[in-house]
C-alpha cells in the first residue's frame, strides 16, 4: 500500500505530544481509524482536521473520550439539522416567488 496520504502515528504521537494509547483508543472508539502498513500504524491526512478538534478538546477542555464522542456526534446531527433547515428553506423560497 502508499503511504503517501497517510501520517505515521508515531509523528502524531511527537507533535502533540500524546501517547500512542489515546490515539488506539480513538480508534476503538470508532473515532479515527489506525491502519497498519508494515507494522507501521498510520492515519490517512484526511481525518487530521477531526484530530485536531479531538486533541483541542481533550487538552484545552480536558474532555475524556467518552465526552468527545458523544460532542462529535452532537455537531454530527448540528450540521445534518443546518443541512435540512437550508434544504427547506430553499423550498419555501420556491413557493413563496
Amino acid at each position: 500500500m502508499n503511504t503517501e496520504n497517510f501520517i505515521p502515528l508515531n509523528t502524531l504521537c511527537q507533535h502533540y505530544k500524546l501517547e500512542v494509547n489515546f490515539f488506539n483508543t480513538l480508534n476503538e472508539n470508532g473515532l479515527i481509524e489506525i491502519q497498519f502498513v508494515d507494522h507501521v500504524q498510520y492515519v490517512h491526512k484526511e481525518s487530521i482536521y477531526e484530530i485536531e478538534k479531538i486533541v483541542r478538546m481533550h487538552k484545552e477542555l480536558e474532555v475524556n473520550i467518552e465526552g468527545i464522542d458523544v460532542v462529535l456526534n452532537l455537531l454530527q446531527k448540528i450540521d445534518a439539522l443546518q443541512t435540512e433547515l437550508l434544504k427547506v428553506r430553499n423550498r419555501l423560497l420556491l413557493y413563496e416567488n
